[in-house]
C-alpha cells in the first residue's frame, strides 16, 4: 500500500486513482468482497490525507457551482410532468391539502328514510319470519312474532348500554332457547333465513332522504372521502339496503355495527375510516341526526360535526344539554357550504 500511495501522491482525486477498481467492474467481474471493499475505503482515506494544499486547490479550482434556479411551471405544467412520469399519481390539477379530508355519515334519517312507519315494518317482517319457520318444522308459542319484535327492541337497548352490537342472528337464536327451543334442534341455515326475512319489509321500505343523492355526487366530484356509518343489527341486510337505495357508488366504505360488533359513539368503529384515508380526526367532518351517536362521537373522535334535523330525533334532555354539533342543518343541501368553508 505504500508504495502505491507514493506513487499516486501527485494525482487529482476523480482521474486515475480508481482506475484499478473501474478496470475490474467493466470486465464483468463480480462486486468487491467485504475485505477488499475495506482494503479500497483504506487506500482511499489514505491518499486523501496525503494531499497537499497545491492539490487541493487544484481540485476546488475545477469546481465552479451555479446555484440553480426553479423553473416557472404553473399547475397545469407540473400537473402534466407528474402525468408523464408518474402516471401512478392522480391525474388532477395539483391543490394543497385540504382541511377537510372526508365525511362520516350516518344512514338513517340523514342520508335515507323509511317510506312507511317502522313498527308497521317490523310486524309485517316479524309474522312472516314466524310462519316460516313454523314450516319449516319448529315448534313456537302462539304469537311469537311479538317476541320475536321485543327481542330486537331489547338487544338494540342493551347495545346501546353495553357500547357492543348485539347482532340480529344471536337474538333470534337467544330468544328460542329462552323459550325453551333446545339448541340442538336448530337450524343456523334456518334461523338466518329467518332473520333475512324478518328484516325483508324494512329493507325494501327505505329510500334516498332528498338531496342524499345529489349531495353525495358533489362530495365525489369535489374529491372529497365518505364513509357511511351505521349502527345496524344485521350487517348483510344493511349492505343489500345501501344497494338499494342506490348510495353505494359514491361510499369509499361502507360500514355497520353489526360487521364489527362495536357501535357509534364508541370510538372502535371509527378507526377503520381514519386508517384507511390515512386522516387525522380533525380532517374528518361526522354528520347525523343523532345527538347521543353521530355528534357525541364525532365530538369524542375530535372531529367536526354536523346534525342534521331533516326528521327531528327525541331524545335524552341530558344529551340536548351536554352535547352541541359544530353546525345544525335542516337540509342536506345546505351540507357543501360548510365543507367548503371548512376545508379551505
Amino acid at each position: 500500500m505504500s508504495d502505491t500511495l507514493n506513487d499516486s501522491k501527485n494525482e487529482v482525486p476523480g482521474e486515475n486513482n480508481a482506475s484499478d477498481l473501474n478496470e475490474r467492474l467493466g470486465s464483468g467481474m463480480e462486486a468487491l468482497t467485504l475485505d477488499e471493499l475495506d482494503d479500497f475505503m483504506k487506500r482511499a482515506k489514505a491518499r486523501a490525507a496525503a494531499f497537499t494544499p497545491t492539490q487541493r486547490a487544484a481540485v476546488e479550482e475545477r469546481i465552479d457551482p451555479v446555484e440553480a434556479e426553479a423553473a416557472p411551471l404553473d399547475s397545469d405544467q407540473l400537473a402534466g410532468l407528474i402525468a408523464d412520469f408518474y402516471p401512478e399519481l392522480p391525474h388532477r390539477k395539483l391543490r394543497p391539502r385540504r382541511l377537510v379530508q372526508g365525511v362520516i355519515i350516518d344512514f338513517d334519517n340523514t342520508l335515507a328514510r323509511l317510506k312507511r312507519p317502522i313498527e308497521k315494518l317490523m310486524e309485517e317482517g316479524a309474522r312472516q319470519a314466524e310462519a316460516y319457520m313454523r314450516s319449516t318444522g319448529m315448534d313456537l308459542p302462539d304469537d311469537f312474532w311479538k317476541n320475536i319484535v321485543e327481542a330486537r327492541i331489547f338487544a338494540q337497548t342493551k347495545s346501546d348500554d353495553e357500547q357492543e352490537e348485539h347482532v340480529a342472528d344471536d337474538a333470534l337464536n337467544f330468544l328460542l332457547q329462552f323459550y325453551g327451543y333446545p339448541a340442538s334442534r336448530m337450524d343456523g341455515n334456518v334461523l338466518r333465513r329467518a332473520v333475512d326475512i324478518f328484516y325483508a319489509p324494512e329493507m325494501t321500505g327505505w329510500e334516498a332522504m332528498p338531496g342524499g343523492l345529489e349531495l353525495l355526487g358533489w362530495l365525489k366530484q369535489e374529491g372529497y372521502r365518505v364513509a357511511l356509518i351505521a349502527n345496524y343489527s344485521c350487517d348483510r341486510v344493511f349492505q343489500r339496503v345501501v344497494d338499494y337505495t342506490g348510495l353505494r357508488p359514491f361510499l369509499d366504505v361502507c360500514l355497520s355495527s353489526a360487521s364489527v360488533e362495536w357501535r357509534k359513539p364508541g370510538q372502535e368503529i371509527y378507526e377503520p375510516v381514519l386508517k384507511r384515508w390515512d386522516a387525522e380526526a380533525y380532517e374528518v367532518v361526522c354528520v347525523g341526526d343523532s345527538l347521543k351517536h353521530d355528534i357525541a362521537g364525532g365530538l369524542e373522535l375530535g372531529a367536526l360535526t354536523v346534525h342534521c334535523q331533516m326528521i327531528p330525533l327525541a331524545e335524552d334532555q341530558r344529551i340536548l344539554d351536554r352535547v352541541r354539533a359544530d353546525a345544525v342543518i335542516g337540509n342536506l343541501s345546505q351540507l357543501p357550504a360548510l365543507i367548503q368553508a371548512w376545508a379551505e
